[in-house]
């Protein structure tokens, strides 16, 4: 009898990460859902029949405790994300780009490196980057959340290099205009009302849905398959700057 799969899916509390989670649950994977929020994880892992450990992807200790107790990996998925503030580079607080650093570029670094021994031990690992269309280019008022997530296109690219010719495949995924539980919320520091604008006249932003029924495709190809990237946006979204309102 073949051994269950394992996913890891870092920020795996609400949006992306949990619809991932779902996702890969319904192919067959035992989920390891992490996340800072535990009742959180705990519940969906329940729901899932998959495991739940809290998870703050910014502590490099936590991290590698985390990749001592988990055991067998085969699928890493880094989610563990977001965006603060939508200032100019010249208004822009420091302590948010350096929040954004740590957990966009630090928190993909910190599990990535924990986790590739298990990943090499599977014997067809796959680590998944989620970054973003702001990976691939700039637009005003996001320059710490593009510089970040440009970081983390790096690491992928980077990484991909680096293991050519081992049983390790780096994927990344980049969405644009996604419509997930908080994101928007959370950069415009919980105001509901700017937060709702970003989305306005858009008939239809993607989905946490589409992103993940977009992750679990790329990371179930054939073995000798590899993603490097994919960017997925909706179909009113042309470019960061360009989108069809009505």
């Amino acid at each position: 009898m073949t051994e269950q799969k394992v996913a890891v899916v870092t920020g795996a509390s609400s949006g992306i990460g949990a619809a991932t989670a779902r996702r890969l649950a319904a192919e067959g994977f035992e989920v390891v859902l992490t996340a800072r929020r535990t009742e959180r994880i705990e519940e969906l892992a329940k729901e899932l029949g998959g495991r739940a450990h809290t998870l703050d992807v910014t502590d490099r200790a936590a991290v590698d405790a985390f990749a001592a107790a988990v055991g067998r990996v085969d699928v890493l998925v880094n989610n563990a994300g977001g965006a603060i503030g939508a200032e100019s580079v010249e208004a822009a607080d420091p302590a948010d780009w350096l929040a954004m650093y740590q957990v966009n570029v630090l928190g993909v670094l910190h599990v990535t490196q924990a986790l590739l021994p298990a990943l090499r031990a599977s014997g067809d690992g796959t680590v998944l980057v989620l970054s973003s269309t702001a990976a691939l280019a700039a637009y005003e008022g996001g320059g710490g959340y593009v510089a970040a997530k440009h970081a983390a296109h790096t690491i992928a690219a980077t990484l991909r290099l680096e293991l050519c010719g081992e049983p390790i495949r780096v994927i990344e995924i980049a969405p644009g205009m996604v419509k997930s539980e908080g994101f928007a919320v959370t950069r415009f520091r919980g105001d509901e009302e700017k937060a709702a604008a970003v989305y306005a006249g858009v008939a239809e932003p993607l989905t946490s849905e589409d992103v993940a029924d977009t992750v679990a495709w790329a990371v179930t190809r054939p073995p000798h398959v590899n993603i490097d990237l994919l960017v997925v946006r909706p179909r009113a979204q042309a470019a960061n700057h360009k989108v069809h309102r009505a």
